[in-house]
């Protein structure tokens, strides 16, 4: 027999059941539009961030610049070293450093964009090819500035108008608007002022250094070569030419995306695993109904090659037409993405949408291939049926053994709780990665025992059905009669909910460890922050002017630094005041006194490094200058004070002065102050520093959990679509079950079964499907929550909480998921005629 009759077969057996069709589409669309959107949208960026970037360091021969970002730059020594190179025709030292524009009293919103201050150099000074001005000049003294026109558009600006700049380390400057320039590309909320160059000289260095040099070749000497002599010269530093700039530029930001592509696919890839045991439970179903079909065909002359390969180019038909729509589906899904971070005012830049070749080859990949392979078990199924035997059996079959799939299940199971335990015992990344396979082995041992483990699950919940009578009792019949497929329309919600449970914990751990540390570590009556996830912090200024407020007893800012011990970096806090008087911390060794030469470190990494109390130990800043420093003291580990405490002498040498702010600053009432009135004079006193916020202990928590909660509800809505997936699961598979049950339900309307008794029937075997997939889901996650938080207590998650609120929640809505699913299937149900139904072959 050739293959083109079997083409048809599966052609047609497509065209006669459009809504399965649809249904079994709809779970690849969703899937393969996550995949494609996610890389459209990364790609979309990265394209509109290399079209700012073309434009970067042109006309430069050579820069030099500091390998780190936080270092003290380039010395003014250095700059001069290369100024006399009898190679280099003229030299460009350049300036900069984070700012916040003020207007009418506030911050002008960037959504997130970064704003920056640097120096301006004219032509005649300048290397690389000069801006073009679109109104006024550039600056020519201190107090004039000149912005961009995204960013004099954001802030409402004009040449000649006059506000604030807050420079961290400085304070507040007053400017006038000078002129304004164009840059060549959307750049979205990003700012940058152009100072004149000696007062940028004054707000962001130390006078010592500068942020990095542009260089010009004297003509005859090639530019590759000038880099090549002075990055001998200069071997702690990063020389490139104008091309290695812009490129450097840019895979910074594409590593930046990268991590969000990954991110994204990961929920694509979790919503394609939920598809795939749709997709098998489909052709499952599909294959259990057409047994008749398959063994006609056979009779007929047809292969066992030829049925099983009709049945996979169903799958093939459906996983590419599935695959393309999807792609185009991820295409708007990315525009969609795009509009609504735009609408936020998240500061991107906007650009066309930039669909890649490969973009459409994974996609097309992903969605083929999945759906091939999920419909192989069947497809392999339908091949082996014997021809008569078919012909003699009923409309499925569910008399095959478990036993061998719950023992490998269980076996998985042991292993994987095994796993998890061991892993959870320590912490670091090494006993995450155990918890992670102990997780997977886990879930597959749900997978494999779980039609086993339905029966009497399913049983248990039957308490929920027993009111409805007969009916009930018929619900939960029909959802113990075939554990297999039970089982299958489950998974997709347990996965779902198992992920949802674990994130519900870590967030909720998150807040009752950030409480515990609050309330037991925190004395501060008042807490000074700066914008979330920001730069900028607490201004300096800020911090002094708080010591001026009355009713202020003591005032401590505390400012981050970050040296290299070894070959690994180390983030250290450096505090400003009293320490004592803000903090509840407790020293084990040593002393908290520390001298300009002193650290403390905690318990931790004392033991990792094998440091002790008088022991001198070397550092290394990120310009690769060495300090000797003493341990003074050792303490027991706390998330306030982070694995290391410096001295404000040994933070001023390392930190350069455009980076140099208070990421928080605690302080403390006079006794018998009022706490009421010396809020109000503290807020008073931070209104010309307009992105600081007073806050109380309880604000305090409630500012850290608002930012756990966004967390969460990015990552819940990414997980809704895998959710989404998994309720269409059930709506196929019941849909698929009343076709199946077509004979039965018609009889049983024939003797006597109401259209509405009917109806809730499928209902609540729905009901029972879904709140058992939730309740596995649920304890799955559970488990795994602990196991992952157990490895995490390094991090501050030190406190497990499970939010039994939401749990209750989750599986009452799987319950309510269920019922919605069987709306449709249900009513279909309830149509089936009697008679015809009975005569049905």
């Amino acid at each position: 027999m050739s293959g083109s009759p079997m083409r048809k077969v599966a052609l047609r057996n497509l065209a006669a059941h459009k809504v399965r069709l649809a249904l079994t589409l709809l779970s690849v669309i969703l899937g393969t539009a996550f995949i494609s959107g996610s890389f459209v949208f990364t790609d979309s960026l990265q394209h509109t961030f290399d079209g700012i970037f073309a434009n970067q360091a042109k006309g430069v021969d050579v820069r030099v610049s500091p390998k780190e970002r936080q270092s003290l730059g380039i010395p003014n020594e250095t700059v001069a070293q290369i100024a006399a190179r009898p190679d280099v025709r003229a030299v460009a030292p350049s300036v900069n450093g984070p700012v916040v524009l003020i207007k009418d009293g506030k911050a002008v919103q960037t959504g997130g964009a970064p704003s920056f201050g640097q120096s301006y150099l004219p032509p005649g000074q300048s290397i690389a090819e000069p801006e073009k001005f679109i109104a006024g000049t550039p600056p020519t003294k201190a107090g004039e500035i000149a912005i961009n026109s995204g960013g004099a558009n954001r802030a409402g600006l004009q040449v000649g108008d006059q506000f604030k700049v807050l420079v961290p380390s400085k304070g507040n400057i007053d400017v006038t608007v000078s002129g304004i320039y164009d840059l060549a590309s959307n750049t979205g909320g990003f700012i940058n002022l152009f100072f004149d160059d000696a007062q940028a000289r004054q707000l962001f260095t130390d006078g010592q250094h500068v942020a990095f040099v542009d260089i010009a070749a004297k003509p005859g000497v090639a530019a590759n070569d000038l880099r090549d002599q002075i990055a001998k010269a200069l071997p702690d530093y990063k020389v490139q030419n104008g091309d290695q700039v812009r490129e450097d530029m840019k895979a910074q930001v594409a590593s930046a995306l990268k991590f969000i592509n990954y991110f994204l696919l990961a929920f694509g890839a979790i919503a394609l695993i939920v598809g795939t045991f749709i997709i098998y439970n489909t052709f499952s179903m599909l294959i259990a109904q057409r047994l008749r079909e398959l063994a006609l065909l056979r009779a007929v002359g047809a292969s066992r090659r030829q049925v099983g390969v009709s049945v996979v180019a169903e799958a093939l038909i459906i996983g590419f037409l599935g695959s393309v729509i999807g792609l185009a589906a991820g295409v708007g899904l990315a525009l969609g993405l795009s509009a609504l971070l735009n609408a936020f005012d998240l500061g991107l830049p906007t650009g066309s949408m930039s669909l890649q070749p490969r973009t459409v080859l994974v996609a097309i990949g992903v969605g083929v291939t999945v759906t091939v392979l999920s419909a192989y078990a069947p497809a392999r199924r339908a091949a082996t049926i014997p021809p008569v035997e078919a012909m003699r059996a009923e409309l499925g079959s569910t008399g095959e053994s478990l036993r061998l799939r719950t023992i490998a299940g269980a076996v998985l199971a042991v292993a994987g709780v095994v796993l998890v335990v061991l892993g959870a015992r320590n912490a670091g990344g090494n006993a995450a990665l155990t918890v992670g396979i102990g997780a997977l082995g886990l879930i597959f041992a749900v997978l494999l025992a779980s039609p086993a483990l339905s029966r009497p699950v399913v049983q248990g919940l039957s308490v929920l059905v027993r009111p409805f009578g007969p009916v009930g009792k018929m619900a939960r019949n029909n959802a113990m009669r075939n554990p297999r497929r039970t089982a299958a329309t489950a998974f997709a919600l347990t996965l779902g909910l198992m992920l949802v449970s674990a994130i519900g914990m870590l967030g909720a751990s998150a807040k009752a460890s950030i409480t515990e540390v609050v309330d037991k570590g925190v004395k501060a009556d008042y807490i000074l922050g700066g914008p979330t996830g920001s730069i900028i912090g607490v201004p300096l200024a800020a911090g002094e002017a708080a010591k001026n407020v009355p009713g202020v007893k003591d005032v401590v800012q505390f400012h981050g630094v970050t040296f290299k011990a070894g070959d690994e970096q180390l983030a250290g806090s450096v505090p400003e005041g009293p320490l004592d008087k803000v903090l509840s911390y407790d020293i084990k060794q040593g002393t908290d006194q520390l001298g300009d030469n002193g650290i403390m470190v905690s318990e931790t990494e004392a033991a990792d490094r094998n440091w002790h109390v008088g022991q001198n130990v070397e550092i290394t800043s990120l310009d690769k200058k060495k300090y000797t420093v003493v341990v003074d003291g050792i303490y027991k580990d706390t998330q306030l004070l982070g694995p290391l405490v410096a001295p404000m002498a040994l933070y001023n040498q390392v930190m350069p002065v455009s980076y140099r702010t208070n990421f928080i600053v605690l302080m403390t009432a006079q006794p018998g102050a009022d706490l009421s009135t010396m809020r109000t004079d503290l807020e008073k006193a931070m209104e010309p520093y307009v992105v600081v916020q007073v806050q109380d202990r309880e604000d305090f928590k409630g500012a850290q959990g608002k930012q756990i909660n966004t967390m969460l509800a990015i990552l819940y809505g990414l997980l809704a679509l895998a959710v989404v997936i998994a309720i269409l699961g059930i709506v196929n598979t019941l849909a698929l079950s009343v076709v199946e049950r077509r004979r039965e339900i018609g009889m049983l309307r024939a003797v006597g079964m109401q259209r509405n008794q009917v109806r809730r029937t499928i209902y609540l075997e729905s009901m029972l499907i879904a709140v058992f997939g939730g309740v596995v889901g649920v304890i799955l996650g559970l488990g795994l929550g602990v196991g992952f938080l157990r490895t995490l207590r390094d991090l501050g998650l030190a406190t497990i909480a499970v939010p039994w609120g939401q749990i209750v929640l989750m599986v009452i809505a799987s319950g309510v998921v269920g019922v919605l699913a069987a709306l449709w299937p249900g009513v279909r149900a309830a149509r089936t005629p009697p008679l015809a139904a009975i005569a049905d072959l």
